[in-house]
């Protein structure tokens, strides 16, 4: 009976009924399943508890299942849950960290560690992941330690290496995208890199956009993502082999149909036409992926105030993606004070003033006047950008 008044009065446990999870006052409750080891799960004495108490107590405190429970309660393991903290602590998590993972995936506390954690974390270092990058890899999705190390971890290692080439690689995507791992991307990968391969695109390419939006390959479903292809190539027209196909598949990915017809109506607001758009997102579709107001912010500059046409926009669409503030603006205000002062500058186009490099910006336009105009562009700069 003491041992049941333990569990059911174990300090720092609050159950919602409306939420399995439990919940603790801060990671100093938590940590006193730690601190007092494994006395809530059997009694002081040296007769464990008997089953029934360890099943009530993983179903009212932890949120387990009933069947759950009892396969937990089955495990040797189970009667000894601060092994599995000991292990995180070993492995370098931090007191946030491990209260994030055990409060999402309750049932860790009661893993294997030699059979179930040491193995998935072993992989995991094989692959090149270490020190920090191994705990937060981990941390950011918990359920990567659910998921099936020879059904599921190691084959999509395998999937991966296959088109990523390198550990390297791997490391970088999963880094990026820890989801990767967790139960149920692998099988959406494949059907997703396949759907790449068959529409005729360069295994170059794919390696890019698994490297640069792993997310997209794993978590949309291969409906969807046929789909998308098709849109890029039939409503966009942007050919399979162009270098912007992809470009504009991740633009599309993003955005809902009602948002791209918004965005598409500002640029006619300015007199654009349909061609006009198209011919821009051929070119760069990072353009269709800004803001609403941002696309409305750099027409109003370059087409009301300084007079471009939309064919000159079209032809030149990077000069939309630049930061109005950070590099637009200071770089135009330079160019005013120096024609101001009648000072003899160098005569190129806006757009080569604005596409050039910081660098070569400064070499150009600044240094050549430091003694007359003293500190000419970065006080503009503080004052435009913040």
């Amino acid at each position: 009976m003491k041992t049941c008044l333990r569990l059911i009065t174990f300090k720092g446990l609050a159950v919602s009924p409306h939420n399995s999870r439990f919940h603790c006052n801060g990671f100093g409750d938590f940590v006193s399943l730690y601190s007092f080891r494994s006395q809530y799960l059997y009694s002081t004495t040296s007769t464990p508890a008997p089953t029934h108490f360890l099943v009530k107590y993983l179903v009212d405190s932890l949120g387990f299942s009933e069947k759950e429970a009892i396969l937990a309660s089955s495990c040797k393991a189970s009667k000894n849950p601060d092994l599995v903290i000991d292990f995180l602590i070993q492995t370098g998590l931090d007191k946030t960290q491990m209260k994030k993972m055990v409060s999402t995936v309750p049932k860790l506390l009661f893993s294997d560690v030699s059979k179930t954690l040491k193995p998935k974390f072993q992989c995991l270092m094989d692959l090149g992941l270490s020190g920090s990058d191994l705990v937060n890899v981990v941390a950011k999705d918990t359920k990567i330690i659910e998921s099936g190390l020879d059904t599921h971890m190691r084959p999509t290692i395998d999937l991966l290496r296959r088109n990523l080439g390198s550990d390297e690689n791997i490391v970088k995507a999963i880094k990026r995208f820890p989801w990767l791992l967790t139960f149920g991307a692998r099988h959406i990968m494949e059907t997703n890199l396949l759907l790449l391969k068959n529409s005729g695109v360069p295994d170059v390419r794919i390696k890019k956009l698994v490297l640069r939006n792993p997310r997209c390959i794993a978590k949309i479903v291969p409906q969807r993502f046929k789909g998308l292809l098709h849109r890029v190539e039939n409503e966009f027209r942007v050919p399979r082999d162009s270098s912007s196909f992809l470009y504009g598949f991740q633009v599309l990915t993003s955005q809902k149909k009602s948002m791209l017809d918004r965005k598409f109506g500002v640029f006619k607001s300015f007199g654009w036409s349909d061609d006009d758009i198209l011919d821009m997102f051929r070119k760069l579709p990072f353009c269709v992926g800004l803001s609403e107001v941002r696309i409305q912010k750099a027409l109003n500059l370059f087409m009301k105030e300084l007079g471009f046409e939309p064919a000159y926009l079209v032809s030149h669409p990077a000069i939309l993606g630049y930061s109005l503030e950070k590099r637009v603006v200071p770089r135009m205000q330079v160019l005013k004070i120096l024609d101001e002062k009648k000072l003899e500058r160098r005569k190129l186009a806006l757009y080569s003033v604005l596409s050039i490099a910081e660098s070569k910006f400064i070499e150009c336009f600044v240094l050549p006047y430091k003694d007359q105009i003293p500190d000419l562009y970065k006080p503009l700069k503080k004052i435009v950008a913040p």
